[in-house]
């Protein structure tokens, strides 16, 4: 039997059709398809036109895309040092099951290291509970005495305005 080749390499400007399915495909699993409002031209933009901005990963089986990981670095004042937070992990359905998520966060955590980071984060839905077993079988701790809070474009627009009059 053949062992499959795994790889993570770093996206490419060439990628973005690519990463955008795979964003698309996360958005449906967790059903949120509905709120991806970007294009690849923005998408293209954002990813690979500011060399501190975000970056993204591709994982592939035998030369075959099988999932990403898209994430950028925070602060931790309290460390005093650069974290990574991940904004997407996602691994095609096919592919799951076969310890890629695993090989995925392991590349972020050397990554991390290499950077000197101080901490790796990242969210998931209260209702995914196979990522959330997975994930604490791996070490992480969820924080449940955080609440996230976001103020969304319109809100941001909504303050500034108001601070305006």
């Amino acid at each position: 039997m053949k062992v499959p080749a795994f790889k993570v390499r770093n996206a490419r400007p060439e990628d973005t059709g690519l990463i955008l399915q795979m964003i698309r495909e996360l958005a449906d699993f967790e059903q949120l398809l509905d709120q991806v409002i970007t294009d690849e031209k923005t998408l293209k933009h954002s990813l690979f036109n500011d060399p501190k901005g975000p970056e993204v990963l591709i994982a592939e089986e035998n030369n075959q895309p099988i999932g990403f990981v898209l994430f950028f670095h925070n602060f931790s004042t309290f460390l005093g040092k650069k974290g990574i937070y991940i904004e997407d992990l996602y691994v095609r359905s096919d592919y799951r099951g076969k310890g890629y998520g695993e090989l995925i966060l392991r590349e972020i955590c050397e990554l991390a290291k290499r950077r000197n980071c101080g901490r790796v984060e990242w969210w998931v839905l209260d209702w995914n509970e196979r990522a959330i077993n997975f994930y604490k079988k791996i070490g992480a701790v969820p924080m449940s005495d955080w609440t996230v809070f976001r103020l969304t474009e319109n809100a941001i627009n909504r303050l500034i305005a108001k601070s305006e009059k």
